[in-house]
């Protein structure tokens, strides 16, 4: 097969990450007789750097041309730090999803053995969790309007919108995936309190006796937080709305031990994105000291949700769970022993699986 892939860097630790999640997908295309051919483009805060536009019309057309894209994070403090600029590197993720029509983040939230006794909560509530996210991405209050200020600066607005289209197509998506998975889907919202969520708890109840196969119920916002700490093993599929799943994405990976190890899927009506959900990380930028096994495991997504190659993508699972094993990793989860490069831990993986 031709892997025809738009690699995006990024911001901070972006570039380091993806050249790492490039070398592995190549060693895979090299592996199993696909042929590898991708293009670089500019988005984030280096783009608005180069051209003024964090999306620039020219990092659009190759996504659109591609069949799926890599992309590693954005963010820059430049910005971060200056309530008062008009144009933000996150405004170019933002079009990103909303033109790419990627309507649908999938994170799936799994704990590593050799991990477990990092995360914060007791090692039996963990061990064993497995459960995925399935986040809204092109509605709500990120991209309703009015949205803005006042003259005065003493007042600011966003405004929540949601459409039945919207909502059916994530419901229907997290069913499909529920179906294959342990069959029970959780429906998040604040349906006391927001119009939308009334919405959203209303299509899903007309949803539901289309999948009677598939077990149903329904957490306000803050319950599902609690929840997701107390019994992370109760969760098969997760799904919500965009700031609901934002916010409640990082808490649930946080459970695992570490940020640095998990990756995510943005799919939707046109090219696929896969991305680890970490940050831009700025003040490691450059320094070969990140941790590269979220980008390389987004890769894996790639293989699967992307291109169907699930044998492909399985390699680089074990490949990471073998480095996990034998302490080959950076220093964000070295304990005690030796902390490994960037680059190392990139080289290492690679060399495991030129050697399955």
């Amino acid at each position: 097969m031709k892997l025809n892939i738009a690699v995006l860097p990024g911001d901070g630790i972006g570039p380091e990450i993806m050249n790492q999640a490039v070398a592995v997908t190549q060693a895979i295309c090299n592996k199993f007789g696909h042929e590898l051919s991708y293009k670089t483009g500019i988005v984030g805060a280096c783009a608005i750097d180069q051209t003024g536009d964090p999306y620039p019309a020219e990092t659009h057309q190759l996504c659109m041309e591609s069949d799926a894209v890599l992309f590693g994070a954005i963010g820059s403090p430049k910005y971060d730090n200056d309530p008062n600029a008009k144009v933000r590197p996150e405004q170019g993720l933002l079009r990103m999803r909303k033109q790419l029509g990627l309507y649908a983040n999938i994170r799936p939230v799994t704990t590593f053995p050799s991990l477990i006794h990092k995360s914060p909560l007791r090692s039996e509530l963990v061990e064993d969790a497995d459960f995925m996210c399935i986040r809204e991405l092109t509605g709500g209050l990120y991209f309703g309007k009015p949205q803005g200020r006042s003259e005065d600066g003493n007042t600011a607005y966003d405004t929540c919108i949601y459409t039945r289209e919207e909502i059916e197509r994530i419901l229907h998506l997290a069913y499909k995936f529920a179906g294959q998975r342990k069959k029970k889907v959780t429906v998040v919202d604040k349906a006391n309190v927001l119009a939308t969520s009334r919405l959203w708890r209303q299509i899903a109840q007309e949803i539901a006796p289309q999948y009677p196969d598939i077990q149903t119920d329904y957490l306000f916002v803050d319950n599902a937080a609690m929840r997701i700490i107390q019994w992370p093993k109760s969760f098969d599929v997760l799904v919500t709305e965009n700031l609901f799943g934002d916010i409640l994405t990082d808490e649930a990976s946080v459970i695992t031990g570490s940020l640095g190890l998990l990756p995510s899927a943005s799919i939707g009506l046109h090219t696929s994105l896969f991305e680890p959900i970490h940050g831009s990380y700025p003040q490691a930028a450059g320094k070969d000291i990140a941790n590269p096994l979220a980008m390389i495991l987004s890769a894996a997504l790639m293989f699967e949700y992307g291109f169907n190659l699930m044998e492909e993508g399985a390699l680089i699972r074990e490949a990471v769970n073998a480095s996990l094993e034998a302490g080959v990793v950076t220093e964000d989860i070295a304990e005690g022993g030796k902390a490994y490069k960037l680059s190392e831990v990139g080289a290492w993986i690679v060399n495991y699986i030129n050697n399955k």
